[in-house]
């Protein structure tokens, strides 16, 4: 039987481990550790703010740095605090899930692995190419790999969550729900339009404290709401969980090629079906016609919500428990962390 690893995980600054709201993130670094250490291996979370895994942690800032989401200077403190207490740990690999923190890999004797959290388009693909092998990259689809498939990828790992956790729902509410950030590229003016055109009452929730976002809520969605659609603000941790359970599905209209988006599979692990836009991972994460609907175009989502009467829960619930169970995503990284070893 192999023998544990020692891993140094490093989480970005913004939010606590795991956190209380919004933090896709921060929720698979949560679970990732808690799923490492039991399989045996000694894990220490380097993050920010309160953490509450099964890991041992180090602190950067006292305070999670949310509120100043966006600048470059939380990000960069935050790795030269995370090198310096790597240079205090005996690891056999350093996991980053952060932007800067690759910066300092170079001129370690652990190797880094870093998990590929964004899009790679453009700027942030030059970037990592200028770590060539010094930094082992992974995917968390094959359409981000796709968009990028000369860096030095290690292997994919789709992001995992604890099914337990998410209240699975046999029998829904009428209403549709639409749950992200209020940012143009996550399409919630489309969700308003096609839930309107389907008849079906909607529900939005999400993070908007971002000025870029405040400004698309206030001059495209908030002149939309009222008549059927419903604004309840930022949810929580157990709000969502709650939405997520009683919606008759949700809805995903998204305008980019993201590359994983969290809100289907927790959505889909409480037993609701997702109607999504075919871009980016929305094909290898939806069943199409089993767990949900891929649709090609916006003037499909309507028809595509009044077809979802056709899946069941039961399904939803079985595809998240096979595919993107947190032991599954735990027993990828183990395997890669190994070959990167080698």
């Amino acid at each position: 039987m192999p023998s544990p690893l020692r891993i140094a995980m490093v989480a970005p600054p913004y939010y606590d481990i795991p956190p209380s709201g919004y933090g896709g993130i921060e929720i698979v670094v949560a679970d990732l550790t808690d799923a490492l250490v039991a399989r045996g291996h000694e894990v220490t979370l380097i993050g920010a703010g309160a953490d509450g895994t099964a890991g041992k942690f180090r602190r950067t800032f006292a305070v999670p740095q949310s509120d100043r989401l966006g600048e470059p200077m939380p990000e960069v403190m935050h790795a030269a605090m995370a090198a310096r207490l790597l240079d205090d740990l005996d690891v056999d690999i350093v996991h980053d899930h952060t932007l800067a923190g690759p910066l300092t890999a170079a001129g370690r004797h652990a190797p880094t692995v870093a998990t590929m959290h964004g899009p790679l388009e453009g700027e942030p693909g030059e970037y990592y190419r200028q770590f060539g092998k010094d930094l082992a990259l992974v995917g968390i689809s094959e359409s981000q790999r796709s968009l990028a498939p000369d860096l030095n990828w290690a292997g994919t790992v789709y992001n995992g969550l604890q099914v337990a956790d998410y209240p699975f729902r046999e029998t829904k509410e009428d209403w549709v729900l639409f749950l992200g950030r209020f940012a143009e590229d996550k399409g919630a003016d489309l969700a308003i339009t096609a839930a309107r055109e389907a008849g079906r009452p909607l529900v939005l929730a999400g993070k908007m404290n971002e000025p870029a976002e405040e400004a698309y809520f206030d001059e495209v969605v908030r002149p939309l709401l009222g008549s059927g659609v419903t604004y309840v603000g930022e949810a929580d941790a157990t709000l969502k969980r709650e939405l997520y359970a009683k919606a008759s599905c949700l809805l995903f209209p998204i305008r980019w090629p993201e590359p994983f988006g969290m809100v289907m599979i927790e959505a889909m692990a409480c037993g609701t079906p997702v109607v999504a836009l075919a871009e980016g991972s929305v094909p290898e994460i939806v069943d199409h016609g089993r767990t949900g609907f891929v649709c090609g175009e916006p003037e499909e989502l309507a028809a595509a919500l009044d077809r979802v009467p056709e899946l069941t829960a039961h399904d939803c619930r079985v595809h998240v428990e096979q595919r993107f169970d947190v032991a599954t995503m735990a027993a990828g990284y183990e395997e890669i962390y190994r070959s990167v070893l080698c």
